[in-house]
């Protein structure tokens, strides 16, 4: 590990673009590398965060996973700011909480609930996480000339995947009265990570954004992931979006 090399990323100034995808499993980032990217090519594999580079129709552009997670999404995105990033684009997949929201569907997040406990470590709970205006106009710019179906608004952010099943947890009324509340409130995704990437973003003063591909219409029933969702539409909106901004 060389002095200028971050420690958990293990990339240093200079060698990773400045627009970056941040998918939460290692093996998202290499398959959006293999194949979307052009002349893609690995710049670091450590611990749960594995990175590479290419281009997209010309503009730089990487994808570096972040792992499960609030407390590991903040550590990937203090250290790719460190090294030089400036603009930050979260692909990832969610549960349904609205009624309206299907599988299959993109989610465009405004901001999210921030119902985690990384993001409260950073700023009080009053402080609202937000995406990046920019952000959001260029994916839904992105959405509508893709073709794609899609929703923009607030999402939930949680710590405990299993946690949404009230079976699981020791106050299981509580939990359905939570759902209930987030869906009359117009949430309309959980997922795990944007909270505190919105937070630390906007503390550091890059851009980000969150868009998820819905896998799962109803949060309070445990359902079955048998393989892994198709992600072409997703990323290449995100993709189209990201580097408009550049």
């Amino acid at each position: 590990m060389t002095e200028d090399r971050e420690y958990h990323i293990g990339i240093a100034p200079g060698e990773i673009p400045e627009l970056v995808l941040l998918p939460g499993d290692p093996h998202r980032a290499q398959d959006i590398a293999v194949r979307f990217f052009d002349e893609y090519e690995e710049i670091a594999k450590s611990r749960e965060y594995w990175s590479f580079k290419g281009k997209w129709r010309g503009i730089p552009v990487a994808s570096c996973s972040t792992g499960i997670g609030c407390p590991s999404a903040a550590i990937a995105l203090e250290e790719l700011v460190k090294v030089g990033c400036t603009t930050f684009l979260r692909v990832g997949t969610s549960g349904a909480i609205s009624r309206s929201v299907n599988t299959g569907d993109l989610v465009i997040f405004t901001g999210s609930v921030r119902d985690d406990g990384t993001s409260q470590q950073y700023v009080p709970i009053e402080y609202p996480a937000v995406a990046d205006p920019e952000m959001v106009m260029a994916l839904v710019k992105s959405a509508e000339k893709n073709g794609a179906t899609f929703h923009v608004g607030i999402g939930h952010t949680k710590d405990a995947f299993y946690s949404e099943h009230p079976d699981y947890v020791a106050d299981p009324m509580s939990t359905r009265k939570k759902w209930e509340l987030l869906r009359n409130s117009g949430v309309l995704a959980t997922e795990m990570e944007a909270a505190s990437l919105f937070i630390v973003g906007q503390l550091r003063g890059v851009k980000v954004g969150t868009i998820c591909l819905v896998i799962g219409e109803n949060v309070e029933k445990e359902a079955k992931i048998d393989s892994k969702p198709p992600i072409d539409e997703l990323i290449i909106v995100a993709l189209d979006a990201i580097t408009s901004l550049k």
